[in-house]
């Protein structure tokens, strides 16, 4: 055990050579299924023991007083701890899912259903000498507070979720969204101390992080936030929980389930309110509830049912009716939902006139994984401010972005340079165009970027004029050469 705080690279390294160790019976898109509990069940016993230790000290070696539950976040139970399976030579996947369910059971209000549903105890994919070279890898480091800031054992983490997003590149954007544009969202949306912060479709957790790094950046008390999260797939529904916990987040709700179907939050007069909605959800979805949604108990048909192949406008309706009075929202959409007609023409154009879209902001393409298209953010706002009103900004953004090999990249001098442009709210040549309600409704509230952004295409031919008098002079010169030339020739035939 190293008595040097860890750093992240040992701990990126630690975390990658973890994948590494199961690469092969294990496929890659599932590591995450087996990598993130281990992780979580080794800091949870380190700092169990940590914990243990203080309290040790604190009665002069009093074990009984030492192991009272209130001297710890999280209750290991007997048998269940990293060290118990540590010693376990056969059987240790059956061993580690009993030491994963017995603590879920100790700690239910908070820990319920986090370690996942991997069949630890299946042999052919994990036999014992795998799982036991697993445990001995992440034994050899001490997990606790004192060794690892939780903010260094969650940027690590955050790094491993982009990892497996990297090793699978199969529908990764589903829980990967690239930090760059979650950054951006965070600087538009802005969050304050106090503030309550809702992402629908929270995948790992990503967004509502950023939340929180956006007022650690600002030196305010991030611990005031206040995060919820709903999420489909139960994976990455328990590392976001997960996620929360390493980065030492106390005030969140993560809940598993399907936000289009069953949302989870509720207030007595209906579903909860937010000051901030963020979200990047399945693009597209397929089948999503439609059926339900002309009369939805919750109210979301908003703007009108959006069809049964594409749940965009579901997820947007949903997020519009969770902002509170003052409420703003930021969401990642395929350009198409700013354009598509039918149902969702209909839709956008009841937002618009309800004056609730304030941004569009068309990012470059190749920049998420898993696919080259090119995605927009949405901004909407409950209380626009009196120079917006009736107004929408619309950024192209194509161009802000590094090109690479295989994928695009969004850097932090883009995404500050688009940042500036949403804060000026004003036209810029080639860039931005703030448009009006008239505008809009002359494209038939289609709002495809080109049709507001136009580029304007320096030819630089020059005028009739110049061009006139650039052919005079180039005459002139061919006529001092030609009588130059014969000159020349004159004196040859001469000789």
């Amino acid at each position: 055990m190293t008595k040097e705080k860890l750093t992240l690279s040992q701990l990126e390294q630690y975390l990658s050579k973890a994948a590494w160790i199961l690469k092969g019976p294990v496929d890659a898109s599932d590591f995450k299924v087996y990598i993130f509990p281990m992780l979580f069940f080794k800091r949870l016993s380190d700092v169990f023991d940590e914990e243990y230790k203080n309290a040790l000290e604190e009665s002069g070696g009093d074990e009984e007083y030492a192991a009272l539950p209130e001297f710890h976040r999280f209750i290991i139970p007997k048998g269940c701890h990293w060290q118990d399976i540590r010693e376990t030579t056969t059987n240790v996947g059956l061993a580690i899912e009993q030491a994963l369910r017995g603590i879920e059971q100790a700690n239910q209000e908070y820990l319920y259903g986090i370690f996942g549903d991997a069949q630890w105890s299946n042999k052919n994919k994990l036999p014992d000498r795998l799982l036991i070279d697993l445990v001995e890898h992440f034994s050899q480091y001490n997990l606790s507070n004192s060794n690892v800031d939780s903010d260094l054992l969650g940027n690590a983490y955050e790094y491993l979720i982009k990892h497996f997003a990297d090793l699978t590149n199969k529908k990764a954007g589903e829980f990967y969204t690239p930090r760059s544009v979650v950054h951006l969202m965070g600087l538009i949306l802005d969050p304050e101390e106090g503030e309550s912060i809702y992402d629908p479709a929270c995948g790992t957790g990503g967004m509502l992080l950023e939340c929180v790094d956006h007022l650690k950046d600002d030196n305010k008390d991030y611990r005031t936030l206040r995060l919820y999260g709903q999420e489909k797939n139960l994976t990455s529904s328990s590392i976001a929980r997960m996620n929360m916990f390493l980065h030492g987040i106390e005030d969140f709700q993560i809940v598993r389930g399907d936000t289009l179907r069953e949302p989870a939050f509720f207030e007595a007069d209906g579903l909860k309110t937010f000051d901030c909605v963020i979200a990047n959800p399945p693009f597209s979805l397929k089948q999503w509830g439609a059926d339900n949604w002309a009369n939805d108990p919750f109210g979301r048909n908003i703007a009108g049912v959006p069809p049964d192949g594409n749940a965009d406008m579901a997820w947007v309706q949903h997020m519009i009716k969770s902002m509170n009075t003052s409420g703003r929202m930021a969401v990642v959409l395929p350009h198409g939902a700013l354009f598509r007609k039918g149902a969702e023409g209909r839709i956008r154009e009841a937002l618009i006139k309800d004056d609730l879209l304030e941004a569009v902001v068309g990012l470059g393409p190749n920049i998420f994984y898993g696919t080259q298209l090119a995605a927009c953010v949405m901004i909407f706002k409950k209380q626009k401010a009196a120079n917006q009103k009736e107004k929408v900004l619309f950024i192209d953004a194509s161009e802000q972005v590094r090109v690479g090999r295989a994928q695009n990249f969004l850097e932090r001098e883009h995404v500050d340079q688009i940042f500036l442009w949403y804060k000026e709210y004003q036209d810029v040549e080639n860039h931005v165009k703030l448009a009006n309600l008239d505008e809009l409704a002359e494209n038939d509230f289609n709002l495809n970027i080109p049709l507001y952004v136009e580029k304007i295409i320096e030819d630089n031919l020059p005028s009739v004029e110049e061009a006139l008098e650039e052919l005079k002079q180039a005459w002139d010169q061919s006529l001092r050469a030609e009588k130059k030339f014969k000159n020349i020739l004159k004196k040859f035939i001469n000789e």
